[in-house]
């Protein structure tokens, strides 16, 4: 009997082990925020100056009705969802470079454990990130005005977006192999994050960008947002699309990044 069976038999199968495996890579990434808590700072602090800038020194808000802050801080927590991948991304690249990878390969180890284990990090960050950007949206005078259902389907909605664009940026990661290379990979965050309605409406811009920014999976994520948390003024028939979009790209990614990771072990 190998001595990856009998570690499977002795945790209850392959569910369980997997699951604690995941679990002590998730403990491994959590514990390089106490030795790296600049990054970590920068992360949070990085979209409330995004918020301020936008909100006060360019403004905006031509085609919104109502406060631009209400229009805004829905399109800014989705922007976010978006943006900050490269920590991820550089910390995947750096595990496949310093031979990380091959000594956990080494071990009685669920295969993936410790891209799922990278990809919980980077969901709690987020979580974290949405609740300061929200606390700061709160000071400036930003209010939700659903109910508590639809704040929380607001959040999960945003959370759901950032799980599928971390899956593209692990696959993409891995594509890049090193960690130089991630520069050109994370330009093209960029465009999927301003060819939005994050920051203002399709209406203001002319008809083919507008058309671009309509089919943009994050301007889908923002409207349905806006809608669950009361903004005046917002559309409601996103929220199914909203769904939609990053499940469809985590149906393609997610694999993707599975099957890759797979290849690299080997």
């Amino acid at each position: 009997m190998s001595t990856h069976t009998t570690y499977t038999i002795r945790h209850g199968g392959v569910g369980a082990y997997a699951l604690t495996d995941s679990w002590t890579m998730t403990r491994r990434e959590l514990a390089h925020w106490a030795r790296q808590p600049v990054q970590l700072l920068v992360g949070l602090v990085f979209p409330v100056m995004l918020l301020l800038m936008f909100g006060y020194l360019i403004g905006g808000g031509r085609g919104v009705s109502g406060s631009y802050l209400d229009y805004l801080v829905p399109g800014m927590l989705a922007l976010t969802m978006a943006f900050g991948l490269e920590g991820t991304m550089l910390a995947v690249t750096q595990d496949l470079n310093k031979g990380v990878i091959d000594r956990f390969r080494s071990m009685p180890m669920a295969n993936g454990a410790v891209l799922v284990g990278r990809s919980v990090a980077d969901m709690l960050q987020s979580a974290v990130g949405l609740a300061v950007l929200m606390a700061v949206a709160f000071a400036l005078g930003w209010r939700a005005h659903g109910g508590p259902a639809a704040f929380l389907g607001a959040v999960g909605l945003l959370l759901l977006f950032r799980f599928a664009m971390l899956w593209i940026g692990i696959h993409l990661a891995m594509l890049a192999g090193r960690p130089e290379l991630l520069t050109a990979v994370q330009i093209l965050v960029w465009p999927v994050g301003f060819l939005s309605n994050a920051l203002a409406t399709p209406s203001s811009m002319p008809g083919w960008l507008g058309t671009v920014v309509d089919w943009n999976p994050m301007s889908h994520t923002a409207t349905a947002v806006r809608d669950l948390f009361g903004t005046p003024g917002a559309d409601a028939d996103h929220l199914w699309t909203a769904i939609a979009w990053p499940l469809a790209l985590l149906a393609v990614f997610f694999p993707l990044a599975v099957r890759r990771f797979a290849r690299l072990s080997k």
